[in-house]
């Protein structure tokens, strides 16, 4: 199964992945049903969560329900337990809308939501994330996670969105990083897909962040917050929702 689920990844473009995903996952769910690790997104549990990874890949992190991954899943506890993200009145623009989050976010009452993409199926307004169409100081919160490590000017998708988030609001920015790298690396020499994948994680990504990721988003104008949220869980509850020890949540305010 890792063998056909990395071909998959690979191959498959992501809009049309996105939608086949949608008939498949209740097979998977059905099949892997257990009461070994659940998924707090939607309280369903398995006896294994699934492989996932476009180079090498990790064991059992991806929900057969929701189709979360690690860091979906921690982000939905924060939010659920650290934010109003879930009870208060939130203008809210979501980059590259997650499935796992999509249908539920777009249910919510209390929030006017937003979402925006260039290619993603999901996307109410297709927009380059360097040049966005909305007005200054528009949205109360901002969700763009594992969206910047594939622009090439990350310093003006920053700017934007800086410009676009209200003042006294806040941000989610997750990216893939290295945290035992002190200066992020990138490099526009290496084009060929199998190259980028094993330098990069992923053939689509143009650089491997480091800890100075912080430092940059506070040089656009950004009060960060390095959220170890996994610090605040039990052992129990990091194994059985299957999360990334560790793991930081960068939280941006202006």
């Amino acid at each position: 199964m890792k063998k056909l689920f990395k071909i998959v990844l690979n191959t498959v473009p992501r809009p049309l992945l996105i939608r086949l995903s949608y008939a498949v996952r209740p097979i998977l769910a059905a099949y892997l049903k257990g009461d070994q690790f659940t998924d707090p997104i939607d309280g369903k549990s398995f006896k294994t969560f699934l492989p996932y990874g476009y180079g090498n890949q990790r064991s059992n992190v991806l929900s057969p329900s929701t189709l979360s991954l690690e860091r979906h899943r921690l982000l939905w506890l924060y939010l659920k337990n650290e934010t109003d993200f879930f009870t208060g009145q939130h203008k809210v623009l979501h980059f590259a809308p997650e499935q796992a989050f999509y249908k539920r976010f777009r249910a919510m009452d209390n929030l006017d939501y937003t979402t925006t993409d260039l290619n993603s199926p999901l996307a109410d307004v297709k927009a380059d994330i360097c040049n966005l169409p909305f007005e200054n100081d528009s949205f109360d919160i901002i969700l763009c996670n594992h969206v910047l490590e594939h622009i090439p000017d990350d310093t003006k998708a920053m700017q934007e969105l800086y410009r676009i988030l209200k003042p006294g609001g806040f941000g989610v920015f997750q990216i893939p990083q290295d945290l035992n790298r002190e200066v992020t690396f990138e490099d526009d020499s290496i084009t060929d897909k199998k190259e980028r994948a094993k330098i990069f994680g992923q053939y689509d990504h143009v650089r491997v962040y480091g800890r100075d990721y912080f430092d940059k988003l506070r040089s656009i104008g950004f009060s960060v917050e390095e959220v170890d949220y996994t610090a605040s869980l039990s052992e129990n509850d990091i194994e059985t929702y299957c999360l990334a020890k560790g793991e930081i949540i960068p939280v941006v305010r202006k």
